[in-house]
Parts: C-alpha cells; structure tokens; sequence
C-alpha cells in the first residue's frame, strides 16, 4: 500500500505512476462499491488495442441507494453532457470511479488535477490524445453497512464543490471551444456588416447599413479576430505531440504572417489617411466635419490596422508557446 503525503484523489494518481510496473492500469475507488472482479472486460479492450478503456455506471448498474439522486439525475447526467458537447466526444458517465489507460498514456498526459477534477482531466485528455477509447458497462454497489461517503461526510455544499471543480477543468481546457468557431463568426459578421457600406450607406433588402452599423461591425470583427486567435494560442497549449504543438505555427509561417501584418496595417493608414486630411485642412474642427465617404473608408482602415497588429502580435504569441511552451 502507497502512502501519499499530501490529500487528494489526483494527487494520489499523480504520486502513483512513478511506482507502477505494470503495462496496463486499472484503477477504482477502494470503497467497496466497484467490483475488482469484474476486469475481463477491460482486459478485452486492452488486449483490442484500446488505450483508455472508461466504466459506464449508466450502461451497467446501479444498485439501488447507490448514487443520490442528485448525483445520478442532475450532477453525472449533466457535467457529462457538457464535457461530450466541449470536445465532442460519447462518454455516458465521466464520473466512473473505474477505469483503465496504458501506463505509457497515464505518463504522456501530466495529470495536473489534486483533487475530483482528475476524473475529468483524465477524460478529456484521453479525448485530446486522440486514445484509441472504449467503454464498458460497470456494477455499481451502494456503500456498506455504517459507511458515509466523503460528500455527506463533508456537508451538503461538497457535491456542488466538486462538479464546480470538474467545470473549471472542462472550460479551462476546453477554452478553444469558445474561442475558435465564435471568434470566426463574429468576424464574418463584422466583415459582413462593414464592407457593403465601405464608401456610404448601403441598402440590403430593408437594411440600410450606416455608419453606425459599420462601427458595430468593426467591433464585433475585432472581438472575433481577437478570439480566434486566442483559441488557435491554447490549442497549441493544449498540444500533446509535436505535430500539434506546430499546427498553428506551421498554418501562420512567422515570415510571411509579419509581411502580411505590415501590409494590413500599411492598408489601414492608406485608408484612414482621407479622413485625417479632412480633419486637418479644418483645423482638427471636428463639428465642421460632416460625415461622408472619408469617414465610411476610415471604419474599413480602423479594420485593416486592428487585423494587422492583431495578427502580428499574435505571430509572435503562438511561435513563442510552440517553442518554449513544453520546456
């Protein structure tokens, strides 16, 4: 028995590894309520190639008086939904306290988690490793005579503790699924709504899109284009092989990213310049100014400099991650 000098369901994982021997490792809470005799099943996918084999209570059993309800018709059922819709991926129950992974998996995954969120880290990991996964149907027993669990131990506050916890690890390492295809959209949008009115107002079907809708347009184009590129920042972040770890960069080639970046920048001013022409032959009199074409071709020159610096910069972040991120 391995006696761990801190508390903590990750950090006895963590402090575990270095002491397994064992090319194959399965684990499951020591309570009595999983059946250790039961592993044929998770020796089959391991014997099948499978690299991370997950114990479904769902798709077996549960006992009755095993799971509270809360646990078994809110807590599991949704944190489970939330983590398949972040990742994409086909878990029935991330919460099983059973499980199998590859030693050599367990090490490539650097589990961070002290504490619940390890279940979650170890599943979305497994997901972002691209493991070869499988699940099988576990017998989940209720706790023996005159044991309480650790959550009524602690308090009725200690269940939502721990799914707020596993919601941390799920967003905090799934940020790229806020970033990403939002950040793209919200860009297009702001494309769409700037572009048509580049020289004055123009009409689309009932709309008339105006000054007003332009300088809409080019926040919400900044705000995605920001986003994107954040999410292309952690998803190299995320990067479990090398392969990964260069996607962004190999897509952005540092060269000719930064000549882009001056030549969207360079754009910008040229656009912008007729606008700051205006203002100077009246003396920076801003009242004197009406708004017309010039002011219209400034909002897209706003554009041009916000993708140029942004688009620099971000050059610059997402080279440094893929080179010194994993020293």
């Amino acid at each position: 028995m391995l006696h761990t000098p801190r508390r903590g369901l990750g950090r006895a994982s963590i402090d575990a590894l270095p002491f397994v021997r064992g090319k194959w490792v399965l684990m499951g809470d020591a309570d009595c309520t999983y059946d250790f005799r039961e592993l044929a099943p998770f020796v089959e996918q391991f014997q099948a190639g499978r690299q991370y084999i997950m114990g479904s209570r769902f798709r077996g059993s549960i006992e009755r008086g095993a799971m509270p309800p809360l646990h078994r018709y809110l807590g599991t059922p949704v944190t489970t939904w939330i983590l398949n819709v972040l990742y994409g991926s086909r878990f029935s129950d991330i919460h099983c306290g059973m499980r199998g992974i590859t030693r050599e998996a367990l090490a490539r995954m650097d589990l961070r988690s002290q504490s619940w969120e390890y279940a979650s880290e170890m599943v979305l990991k497994a997901v972002r490793m691209k493991l070869p996964t499988a699940e099988v149907p576990v017998h989940f027993h209720r706790d023996q005579e005159g044991r309480l669990s650790h959550h009524k131990r602690a308090g009725w506050f200690s269940p939502w503790k721990a799914a707020w916890i596993n919601l941390r690890a799920m967003f905090v390492s799934g940020a790229d699924f806020f970033l990403l295809r939002p950040g793209i959209l919200l860009a297009l949008i702001g494309v769409l709504l700037s572009v048509p009115a580049g020289l004055g107002p123009a009409t689309l079907g009932p709309v008339t899109l105006s000054l007003h809708w332009q300088m809409l347009g080019m926040a919400l184009f900044a705000l995605g284009l920001q986003s994107f590129y954040l999410g292309c920042v952690a998803q190299t972040i995320y990067g479990h092989s090398e392969a990964e770890r260069r996607r962004w960069p190999r897509r952005f080639p540092y060269t000719p990213t930064v000549l882009v970046s001056a030549a969207l920048f360079a754009l910008g001013v040229a656009l912008a310049s007729p606008l700051v022409r205006l203002y100077l032959r009246n003396g920076l009199a801003l009242d004197s100014v009406g708004i017309g074409w010039q002011n219209h071709l400034a909002v897209l020159g706003l554009m041009a400099i916000i993708a140029g610096f942004v688009t620099f910069t971000f050059t610059l972040i997402v080279h440094a991650v893929a080179l010194y991120g994993r020293r």
